[in-house]
């Protein structure tokens, strides 16, 4: 497992935690509550998982904690620029072991706009991350249009990331989003990204799709059949093995070998999801991982022909 790169790693901050409970997401996505997070903690787990080095997110729910209307856009704005500058000086602190996902203040485009700006000028910022919807509204929306063109502009890597979709009251049948929502939200947004033809208008934007694809594997020869009958042709197997996975959650027994049926090897890239896995599940899953045939002919590792090292050069010329 020596120097895998971890895609798919979370942090907290005091101050975040603080304002998710104000704002009643204390129980994100209704999981039990907000795990406790620490730079000692992070390098502890990278050093039992032969982790070399790990790029860090914020988690669901984001830092939008309401709608336009509310007022809420201001707030954002701040609690975007608190946990991108904490993450940047986590990164300038020890350039080798972490790189940043900037996040952004979705919904607000204006927002979003200028602290993407700042995450790439000013923190040198390694990646987006953005959330499969924003308050419902899924990535292909139309004022979602002057983000996406900035990022493909950037040639931006995204790390993609679920939260709970709209109507969840009415989906979860009142069990924790994480447990199947987060996976079918995963999967809703990227054949909406395909069938729109938002993957094709910006190329040059490398996603990262998490959780082993989701059930992405399982469906995209479906719905690139019905999508032929409806008017919408599009080859979606095809669009699938040029985005980038990630191996966060439970890709063994079966979610491996099913996304292998449609990407190549060179498309996978590890990823623990801690501080919201727990650690000894972490620890469990990548020795897993590093046993399965399937992964023989991965590069998980920052080596120079991988999948880490092309998204990530600055990573890889740090090790």
């Amino acid at each position: 497992m020596t120097g895998w790169l971890d895609v798919h790693a979370h942090y907290m901050t005091e101050r975040y935690g603080a304002e998710c409970r104000s704002a009643g997401q204390g129980r994100p996505d209704g999981m039990p509550g907000l795990p406790g997070w620490s730079v000692d903690a992070a390098l502890e787990l990278m050093a039992a998982t032969g982790v070399g080095a790990a790029v860090l997110s914020i988690s669901s729910p984001g830092v939008h904690f309401g709608d336009d209307a509310t007022g809420k856009d201001a707030a954002a704005r701040d609690l975007a620029a608190h946990v991108n500058d904490a993450g940047a000086h986590i990164v300038a602190r020890q350039p080798a072991r972490f790189g940043l996902s900037a996040v952004l203040p979705l919904p607000d485009i204006d927002g979003a706009l200028t602290e993407l700006t700042r995450a790439y000028d000013e923190l040198a910022t390694d990646a987006i991350s953005l959330k499969t919807n924003y308050h419902g509204r899924y990535l292909s929306d139309p004022e979602f249009e002057p983000v996406l063109a900035e990022l493909n502009a950037r040639s931006a890597v995204v790390t993609l990331h679920p939260t709970s979709p709209p109507c969840w009251e009415l989906t979860a049948l009142g069990r924790p989003r994480p447990m199947i929502e987060f996976l079918f939200d995963t999967t809703r947004c990227v054949v909406d990204l395909a069938l729109s033809g938002t993957l094709t208008r910006y190329p040059a934007m490398r996603w990262i799709v998490p959780h082993a694809g989701a059930v992405l594997p399982t469906v995209a020869h479906r719905v690139a059949a019905i999508a032929a009958v409806t008017g919408e042709p599009t080859d979606l197997p095809g669009l699938l093995a040029d985005l980038y996975f990630d191996l966060a959650g439970m890709p063994l027994p079966v979610g491996l070998d099913a996304l292998l049926a449609v990407v190549g090897p060179d498309r996978l890239l590890y990823g623990s999801d801690f501080p919201f896995t727990p650690a000894p599940a972490v620890t469990g899953l990548a020795a897993a991982l590093a046993q399965a045939p399937a992964l023989a002919p991965a590069r998980l590792a920052l080596t120079p022909d991988s999948a880490g090292a092309t998204l990530f050069p600055r990573l890889h010329a740090a090790q």
